[in-house]
């Protein structure tokens, strides 16, 4: 591919960063209308079968991610050429996440605009630590970072704490943040509303039988997408002055290559190098941009099985310019004994 730092991509990329009215009102209608029908048949199904109503949790919980997609485009303008209108769809939608928009809106802006730098990691990230400054640390915080790297707590606890506790009160976030304190204490005050008003109608026992298996494993699916979009082998970190745009969206986020099915629960946001270098794609709109310029397709190609290699990465080595599993770490000292 040529060098992403003088490609012109934000021309490139223009044409196809177009959103249709009619093609986003038809994603909401194909999402929303499943995802509640699919909810309503679990809630239904407590009368037979709990084991029904977690085998319907599966379906209902990857129309949540196709929510949570579309509040993502909402989020970066993307989905509706009206403002007002993305930031309408992208709060009523955070009402279902769980995520207030004006907050998650802003701290991924700040991913979408730090990605792969070394001097600015903190917000929207997975922590990463190089290989100098994890052994630069006290024995007691090596091990907590390895807990935190660990597959249970990535996949396990981490949804759950992120979806469901951080983004009630994140108290990183600065109180100068005024709109995006609003937007928490009014997702904070919708919940309230909706397990109000479920304990008054099918009873808040039913309700959450049905509401936290969805909500556990769309989390999972969430978590472990944003994962393996960034977290692979040759991924892309560098210092600040080293640190380019348009090359960490294309050499630090991965084509996510999965089976159709999966793509459009997804939102085809397996293109996720497409999405870091011009983010006003809209998501439906990804596979074209994808198929027409050859050079997208030279990105960084993760299967779904080979993703599964990327949970054992945990450290990068700027000095082979790659993430590392921690027991590659004896081999490096080794080495240069």
């Amino acid at each position: 591919m040529e060098n992403t730092q003088t490609v012109s991509w934000p021309v490139r990329l223009a044409p196809y960063a177009q959103p249709s009215l009619w093609k986003s009102l038809w994603q909401i209608l194909n999402t929303a209308g499943p995802f509640f029908l699919l909810w309503t048949a679990g809630y239904y199904a407590l009368e037979y079968s709990y084991w029904l109503t977690l085998l319907l949790a599966i379906p209902t919980a990857g129309f949540l991610v196709r929510l949570f997609i579309i509040q993502h485009d909402c989020g970066h303008g993307s989905f509706f050429r009206s403002q007002a209108a993305n930031d309408a769809v992208g709060y009523c939608i955070g009402f279902l996440t769980l995520l207030p928009y004006a907050y998650w809106l802003r701290t991924h802006a700040i991913h979408h605009a730090t990605s792969g730098n070394l001097d600015q990691r903190g917000y929207g990230d997975i922590s990463t630590l190089t290989v100098k400054e994890y052994l630069a640390l006290p024995r007691f915080r090596r091990l907590l970072y390895r807990l935190y790297r660990h597959p249970i707590v990535l996949l396990g606890i981490g949804p759950t704490y992120q979806f469901a506790i951080k983004h009630r009160f994140p108290i990183s976030a600065p109180r100068s943040w005024k709109r995006e304190w609003i937007s928490i204490h009014i997702t904070n005050l919708a919940i309230l509303a909706i397990l109000y008003i479920m304990s008054q109608t099918i009873g808040l026992k039913a309700f959450l039988a049905v509401q936290l298996p969805v909500f556990f494993i769309s989390g999972l699916i969430g978590v472990w997408q944003f994962y393996v979009q960034h977290q692979f082998e040759e991924t892309y970190w560098q210092k600040e002055d080293k640190w380019n745009y348009f090359s960490a969206g294309f050499e630090g986020s991965s084509y996510y290559q999965m089976p159709r099915v999966f793509q459009w629960i997804t939102g085809n946001i397996g293109f996720h190098h497409i999405h870091h270098m011009v983010s006003l794609i809209p998501n439906y709109r990804l596979q074209e941009c994808f198929d027409t310029i050859p050079e997208l397709q030279n990105a960084k190609r993760i299967t779904m099985w080979g993703s599964l290699k990327c949970f054992t990465l945990a450290l990068w080595d700027e000095d082979q310019q790659k993430l590392i599993r921690f027991r590659d770490l004896r081999t490096l000292r080794t080495a240069h004994s």
